[in-house]
């Protein structure tokens, strides 16, 4: 567990998260969905004519909305203490947001199933962050959380648009409501997160993991909420999405790639386990929810050797990664692999279990990072941060970060800013958990 920042951290947090942005490319015009437009084009080739005209308009109501976003999402909240605040509106089935305000925080339930869902859907979000990694929201300076249901007309997919949630309700013969499945409204704040730390571009590679931050931490949010263990998690993205007489379970499977449908009308899903099954394309903006599978199913092999709760041990390594602004935002997988085995070497120790896993999770999945047990980062090192298509040195300044005795208090980033590793409050929880 990360504990929470005091307020004298967060100056100089925000001076290297600004000088961050300044000097890195983002996806401006970058709209992430859960639905992959691949399934939407096979829907709009393969399904009745109703489920053709409704493909067919999400496809271009989504085109539509990512070409007219033209700023990149700069959250401006000041920062506050206290619970969180969400808001969540009622669109009545039109394209303008917000909408109606139909539950604010605090509010009780209402008849509606919809707002109910994503309102309980943005807290298990809030909470996993606030109270596993210490991340006071989506900006971590308090951002409020508004979200939108009814959005369109039978609008067969949910997004972040660097603001609000949004929520389609299905148009109910291939898909159910978009706020019925709690992972994906974790991965959808999840690429909020990651637009702010990260900043990843959201092509080939680099989109593939912005991709798979968000299922990993969309799954996380499903599995703190019903406190499931690894070996209890399905793993799965988007389940119960898929309506009565759809041939699957959900949208993706971590622990499967490529086995969560075979319909059809939605053709069958083609993510790889491995690099050996890589594909190359340039649609769904190069892959980047095919992809995905393979450093997803990185992370289940590794959370699930570690065992226990997977946001605990993998999930820390996998947030501190987040977090590590060596990172380009064009990183390739062997890169994130490398940043992941270095984040588990300084937070648990070289050669510890948990470095060990996460090295061979990736080495499972066709990444290797080699090298020998050495030095404070646990092997031959520290090697380059691979970006796709070629590979940098660390800089002077990043070579030395680190504790250089191995030690596994805190992990340093690249930019000196500490990230806290287990806390004694994580070993007080886990102590209380195991009883």
């Amino acid at each position: 567990m990360f504990t929470k920042k005091t307020k004298a951290d967060g100056p100089t947090r925000d001076r290297v998260r600004s000088a961050r942005f300044a000097s890195k490319p983002h996806d401006h015009g970058t709209l992430c969905c859960i639905l992959p437009p691949y399934v939407l084009a096979q829907i709009a080739i393969n399904g009745s004519e109703e489920q053709r005209r409704s493909a067919a308009n999400t496809l271009t109501l989504s085109e539509s909305l990512r070409s007219a976003r033209s700023v990149a999402f700069r959250p401006q909240a000041a920062p506050r203490s206290g619970p969180m605040q969400r808001r969540v509106y009622d669109a009545h089935n039109l394209q303008t947001l917000p909408g109606e305000l139909v539950r604010a925080e605090g509010d009780d339930p209402t008849d509606d199933v919809a707002v109910n869902e994503a309102y309980d859907g943005l807290g298990a979000t809030y909470d996993l962050y606030a109270e596993v990694y210490g991340r006071d929201s989506i900006d971590d300076a308090g951002m409020d959380l508004p979200a939108s249901v009814h959005f369109d007309v039978a609008y067969d997919n949910a997004f972040w648009d660097g603001t609000q949630m949004v929520f389609g309700d299905g148009d109910g013969e291939l898909f159910n409501r978009f706020t019925i499945s709690l992972d994906v409204i974790g991965h959808e704040l999840t690429h909020g997160v990651t637009e702010i730390e990260a900043g990843l571009v959201y092509f080939r590679q680099s989109g593939a993991l912005n991709e798979h931050v968000s299922d990993v931490f969309g799954s996380l949010v499903k599995q703190y909420a019903a406190q499931e263990s690894a070996d209890e998690a399905d793993w799965l993205i988007g389940e119960g999405l898929l309506a009565d007489g759809v041939q699957g379970v959900a949208l993706r499977s971590m622990k499967a790639p490529g086995t969560a449908y075979d319909d059809p009308v939605l053709g069958k899903d083609p993510q790889p386990a491995n690099t050996s099954g890589y594909v190359r394309t340039m649609e769904d903006n190069g892959g980047v929810h095919i992809n995905s599978g393979i450093p997803n199913h990185a992370f289940y092999l590794a959370a699930t050797a570690l065992g226990g709760n997977a946001w605990e041990k993998a999930g820390e390594i996998w947030y501190a990664t987040l977090l590590d602004t060596r990172m380009p935002t064009r990183i390739g997988f062997r890169g994130f692999a490398t940043l992941t085995i270095q984040n588990a070497g300084r937070l648990y120790g070289p050669s510890s279990d948990e470095q060990t896993a996460v090295r061979e999770a990736w080495a499972q999945v066709g990444v290797a990072v080699g090298g020998t047990a050495r030095g404070p980062w646990g092997y031959m090192g520290p090697p380059a941060i691979a970006a796709e298509g070629g590979a940098r040195p660390l800089r002077p300044w990043e070579a030395g970060a680190g504790d250089s005795s191995g030690g596994t208090s805190d992990a340093s980033r690249g930019d000196g800013t500490k990230v806290a590793a287990r806390s004694a409050a994580t070993k007080s929880r886990r102590a209380r958990s195991s009883r």
